[in-house]
């Protein structure tokens, strides 16, 4: 693959920071984590212009958004002690549900030991009356 061009460069480095202005702002879809991988998919970029490259020689040569890297890793450091209050309602949130989602678990288990009995119940009328009907037929 040969090297980009300076303005395909700064297209690409344009929506790396856009990417990072949304991730960084909150704007997670479902299952998506503040990292790096997360950042080159919404930027569209490949993730691995984000780590350092090994040269043929073996010197280390940086990755052509590397310093982005940083640069999102640093900004978000930073947000983590803001971010850890407005999680608190989060967390409340989600502890409701746990417990909403415990109770909703708890009565389904009833509700499935109630079918359990109740079939059980009518496999043992079916027995008997099987064991009647052929008592019958014997008896013919």
């Amino acid at each position: 693959m040969g090297r980009i061009t300076a303005e395909v460069r700064l297209r690409k480095e344009q929506a790396i920071r856009a990417a990072m202005d949304q991730l960084l702002s909150g704007e997670l879809l479902p299952n998506q984590r503040f990292s790096l991988k997360a950042l080159a998919q919404e930027a569209g970029v490949n993730r691995t212009g984000f780590y350092p490259k090994r040269a043929a020689d073996g010197s280390v040569l940086p990755g052509p958004y590397q310093h982005l890297a940083r640069e999102f890793q640093s900004r978000l450091t930073a947000l983590m002690p803001a971010r850890a209050i407005a999680d608190m309602s989060e967390l409340e949130r989600l502890i409701h549900e746990v417990e909403q989602l415990k109770t909703r678990i708890s009565r389904q288990e009833a509700a499935i030991t109630r079918l359990i009995v109740q079939e059980r119940a009518a496999s043992r009328q079916l027995s008997t009356k099987q064991v009647e009907i052929e008592n019958s037929r014997s008896i013919s």
